[in-house]
């Protein structure tokens, strides 16, 4: 008998329920179990035990009572050595890649939402059993987990070797598409989950491959690399509207818009695909950067509390510099292509007034109550860790590279040995950078990441080759509204000190229409789009603001204020760029 198991049973799909039966092999005298509050990779107590429900225990047939400690703990009255079986049902609805789903079309879960641990024995050997009882029989199922007994359809028994790499391997369920392709020797498996029939399964294998080849090539080198995976499991679940992906040890939970697939006899990328291409590169990235090298603090996780960190501007902001890089290393966008993406990041900082109120140092350890639960006024108070974070990673490898001693390539490549491809501090980063460069970065890494003001982009870029432009914003963005289309014009926040913020705007409102003076006469217009405003107002540098707001209409006087430019990247030396973008300098 397996130390810890887990049986799940998938056949309640219209009440959306799984049924756990978890069976520990030799109990303490009154064990406590417990169900994690949240994810890694997700930084944001979720409270998975809101879900669970029907907890009963036995040990020689006969039930045992149980006292609940706190939100998610339990203690069993229990024996030691006898074994002891739990049971127990778990609502799954969240159709996201954090937690766990089940309906007719489909299951997924994470084993944080369903596997109650078992403490003092999570470093014990974990079985999970996935069961095809009342299943539809074109059911299959997919997990990186270590297969011991299965079917053809994947269901049977997995193997972890302990608590933590049986949460750390989500589980699909269903009637998916599956492919595969070897890279660098290591199997890749992909799954998708929602494909329509016009998707090209095969076009997506062979850019994951390239993906996953610049990428191992890019930690370990070309000869032989040796990778720190043995197998890779991709999981794409593909919906009308959503996008995220969630790392895993040696795989990944995706999610994007069923649009955004390649489409067969599409020759050409479409913005959405390349979208999903970075979102790919982004997550396998991770399979490095944070899920082996990571924050001190993650050396072990404690799954009842918060885990803060000052270092997710490094594990998720450098490896936001990363996947989109890495896709022009790749080939799979071209120059112009890498620029512009590059022009979205540094317009979405520098439009966020609360780049100048919170440092990324800050960003990254108040992420449990601010970066997960953003509202109306997040933009004017916090930073995101993952954009300017790109934006720092991006500013050092360009002054490493101007020095023409190393680049970031050499210094991430010499954190993972340093650290032995495991827990991670800032001052092994400044350590690293000292080492190659041979000059101190603790005066500028403590500028950029631990304060607020902005980051010398324009000549940093200049000098490799970019040309560092501006170009007027469009209106509402001048204005300083963030705007979305509901059945009409809705605020969903007003920057601060902005035109709007003077107005009165406020978000929730309802932007009906204008009222605009030419000369002598006026017009009121209605507005049913963002871009209309701009042909109705003319010339005109004032107008008044019919809004609605709680059913009560108000009017507010706007007035323009001077020109709101953006930033606009193109290619003005192209040797320089190559040099930066198509190379791997220093590549061991």
């Amino acid at each position: 008998m397996a130390p810890i198991s887990y049986t799940v049973r998938a056949d309640q799909q219209r009440a959306h329920l799984f049924q756990v039966t978890l069976c520990v092999a030799k109990p303490e005298i009154n064990q406590i179990v417990s169900l994690p509050a949240w994810i890694p990779g997700s930084y944001l107590i979720r409270e998975f035990s809101k879900h669970l429900q029907g907890l009963q225990v036995q040990q020689n047939s006969e039930a045992l009572p149980l006292t609940q400690l706190d939100k998610c703990t339990w203690k069993i009255t229990s024996n030691s050595g006898q074994p002891l079986m739990v049971t127990y049902e778990v609502y799954a609805f969240d159709n996201s890649v954090r937690t766990a789903w089940l309906d007719e079309q489909r299951g997924f879960f994470n084993g944080t939402s369903l596997c109650l641990r078992v403490h003092g024995q999570e470093g014990q050997r974990h079985v999970l059993i996935l069961s095809d009882v009342g299943l539809p029989k074109n059911w299959c199922a997919a997990t990186a987990l270590l297969p011991q007994k299965l079917t053809k359809r994947g269901f049977g028994t997995y193997l972890a070797a302990n608590y933590d790499e049986l949460v750390d391997c989500p589980v699909e369920l269903g009637n998916f598409w599956q492919g595969e392709f070897i890279a660098a020797g290591i199997t890749h498996r992909f799954i998708v989950a929602g494909a329509p029939s016009s998707f090209d399964g095969a076009r997506l294998l062979a850019d994951t491959k390239t993906i996953c080849e610049a990428e191992i090539t890019f930690w370990h080198g070309q000869k032989k690399p040796h990778a720190p995976h043995k197998h890779y499991l991709f999981m794409l679940n593909a919906v009308h509207e959503s996008y995220g992906g969630l790392e895993h040890r040696n795989s990944t939970a995706l999610i994007c818009k069923r649009a955004d697939l390649p489409q067969l006899g599409q020759s050409l990328a479409t913005n959405g695909y390349t979208t999903l291409l970075g979102l790919i590169s982004h997550e396998y990235f991770h399979t490095w950067n944070v899920k082996r090298l990571r924050p001190a603090e993650f050396a072990s996780y404690d799954y009842a509390q918060e885990n803060y960190t000052e270092l997710l501007w490094f594990f998720e902001g450098f490896t936001s510099y990363y996947d989109d890089l890495l896709l022009r290393r790749a080939g799979l966008i071209n120059n112009d292509h890498y620029l512009k993406l590059l022009t979205r990041t540094i317009n979405a900082v520098l439009q966020t007034p609360g780049r100048l109120v919170q440092s990324l140092a800050q960003s990254s350890f108040d992420a449990w109550v601010k970066y997960y639960r953003q509202d109306e006024n997040t933009t004017n108070t916090t930073i995101s860790y993952y954009t300017k974070g790109s934006l720092v990673a991006l500013c050092l490898d360009l002054t490493l590279r101007q020095s023409g001693k190393s680049t970031l390539d050499d210094v991430m490549r010499a954190l993972w040995i340093r650290c032995n491809a495991g827990p991670m501090a800032q001052s092994d980063v400044l350590a690293v950078l000292s080492e190659l460069s041979g000059q101190s970065f603790d005066t500028l890494l403590h500028r950029w990441v631990h304060g607020t003001k902005d980051l010398p982009l324009k000549k940093l870029l200049e000098s490799h080759g970019v040309q560092y432009e501006h170009e007027r914003t469009q209106l509402p963005d001048q204005l300083g509204l963030k705007l979305k289309e509901n059945h009409g014009i809705q605020v969903r926040s007003v920057v601060r000190d902005s035109a709007a913020e003077s107005a009165g705007f406020a978000a929730g409102d309802e932007w009906l229409g204008i009222q605009v003076a030419h000369g002598k006469s006026s017009e009121g217009w209605r507005l049913t789009k963002p871009e209309e405003l701009t042909l109705y107002l003319g010339n005109a540098k004032q107008f008044n603001a019919l809004v609605a707001r709680d059913r009560k209409l108000f009017t507010l006087a706007v007035t323009l204020p001077k020109p709101v430019h953006q930033v606009k990247l193109t290619v003005q030396n192209k040797a320089l760029v190559d040099a930066w973008l198509d190379t791997y300098a220093h590549q061991q």
